[in-house]
């Protein structure tokens, strides 16, 4: 009797089996996943399927501003310099007010900072470039954002388009750097001699506004800054 009900329980069990493998797909019940309910931390992760965003951090190359102006001829002796580096003046002695002018309005261009050189030599004022400030032309400043520097005489390196700064050569109003054939992007490096009068400062800030103007891309006028 016990085999007989052993036998029947087999029996049924192999029924059971069989029929639940033949069950058609769409009879079969699907339990949906549970979504789990988004935290603030999830919600504020990126998208993996999304590619980063990445911020610019530098305005895109543009072609220098275009400068109509010739250079007039600047009066007077030629001014004498070292010729080698480090790259100094000789015997020339500033008129206070006028450097004092010179570098009130060099620290009025937009970003600009006044720091401590770091190319020159000490007592050099660094015309330093923020942080936000762009830059077009890196190739050209000498070292970190400091893209020129004034001299406690009141002369100043500084950066210019090649052809302006060979006009500046030929008109009197600076040389370019003994180093300006030897090194990638020098070409137009700069020594703009001390201005002694308050003329020959609108010809010098001139200056500095396109250096400022060629190694940012900018395109702000001397004349906003009186």
């Amino acid at each position: 009797m016990v085999k007989s009900v052993k036998v029947i329980l087999i029996l049924v069990g192999i029924s059971t089996l069989l029929w639940g493998c033949s069950t058609p797909a769409d009879e079969v019940q699907v339990i949906p996943a549970i979504e789990p309910e988004p935290t603030e931390a999830s919600a504020s992760m990126p998208d993996p399927t999304e590619p980063p965003e990445v911020a610019p951090t530098e305005k895109p190359p543009a072609a220098a501003p275009a400068v109509d102006d010739a250079l007039p001829k600047r009066s007077g002796a030629q001014t004498k310099t070292s010729g080698t580096v480090p790259h100094v003046q000789i015997g020339v002695e500033p008129v206070a007010a006028v450097n004092e002018e010179l570098i009130r309005r060099a620290f009025l261009l937009p970003g600009v900072e006044e720091r401590p050189t770091i190319v020159s030599l000490p007592g050099a004022q660094g015309m330093w470039l923020g942080d936000d400030v762009p830059v077009v032309n890196p190739q050209v400043i000498v070292n970190g954002r400091e893209f020129a520097h004034i001299h406690p005489d009141g002369s100043l390196h500084a950066p210019l388009p090649f052809e302006r700064a060979m006009e500046v050569t030929e008109k009197g109003w600076g040389e370019r750097h003994p180093w300006a054939t030897d090194r990638d992007g020098w070409d137009g490096f700069v020594m703009l001699y001390t201005p002694l009068t308050m003329e020959e400062l609108e010809v010098t800030f001139q200056l500095i506004v396109e250096s400022y103007n060629h190694v940012t891309g900018e395109t702000v006028q001397a004349s906003d800054f009186q």
